[in-house]
């Protein structure tokens, strides 16, 4: 028994200084992605093999290990295991890892909640939402499922905000100041009394878009206010 918890002991040490050794590298969230999959499954498969190896240490055990390897149960086993979800969320964990449908810092949504990717486990996904919330999602689902990615092609995603102003403003005076704050400034829809306007501006990778929305909203206010177009 001394033996088998020191052997335990090593495989969680050695596991724990791989798992540090990989921490240590700064990437790109693709390659950062994929680096910390990679870490779970060899701290697992590290830990797996030390529990595995000390338990075949105990006479007992082993006699017992070599009678199941010898029989048609491990078999049963194997398949029964491989059914099992937890199995199923670890191998899709991986998929995720190599294909990446979405990435650490992504704002992705999923099942009609909108967030921040903060951590791809083996068998969990955990998606930071606006007001500040976790949801969790089995990787299995967001491997079946459809994902709403804004930031998996380009490192920017758009923060978009609607006005309306007044028509007895000047509309192209206007459209021309808010050029200036914003990437893209559209009239989407006009009234006899009314303008709509959507402005968007690019929000860098990592800022929630929410946030630059609020900042959006704010500076568009004191553009107008300059412009006469709202009182101060």
């Amino acid at each position: 028994m001394l033996i088998a918890a020191i052997v335990i002991l090593i495989a969680w040490a050695v596991a724990k200084f791989v798992d540090w050794r990989i921490s240590r590298h700064h990437l790109d969230p693709s390659t950062k992605t994929r680096y910390d999959v990679l870490r779970r499954v060899i701290f697992t498969t590290i830990v797996f093999v030390g529990v595995l190896s000390a338990l075949l240490v105990i006479p007992d055990v082993r006699a017992l290990a070599g009678g199941v390897l010898a029989s048609s149960a491990v078999i049963g086993l194997v398949i029964g295991f491989a059914s099992q979800s937890t199995i199923s969320n670890v191998v899709a964990g991986i998929l995720i890892a190599i294909t990446q449908p979405l990435r650490l810092g992504d704002e992705v949504e999923v099942e009609g909640s909108r967030g921040i990717v903060e951590e791809i486990g083996l068998t969990y996904t955990w998606i930071r939402t606006p007001d500040g919330e976790r949801l969790v999602v089995p990787n299995q689902r967001l491997a079946a499922e459809s994902i709403k990615n804004a930031t998996i092609r380009r490192q920017e995603s758009l923060a978009a905000v609607t006005i309306q102003v007044p028509t007895s403003a000047d509309l192209a005076a206007v459209e021309s100041s808010l050029n200036g704050i914003a990437e893209e400034v559209y009239v989407t829809d006009l009234t006899a009394d009314k303008a709509t306007l959507v402005v968007r501006r690019q929000v860098p990778f990592g800022k929630e878009r929410l946030h630059a929305e609020s900042d959006l909203r704010l500076a568009v206010a004191d553009q107008l206010k300059q412009q006469g177009v709202i009182g101060t």
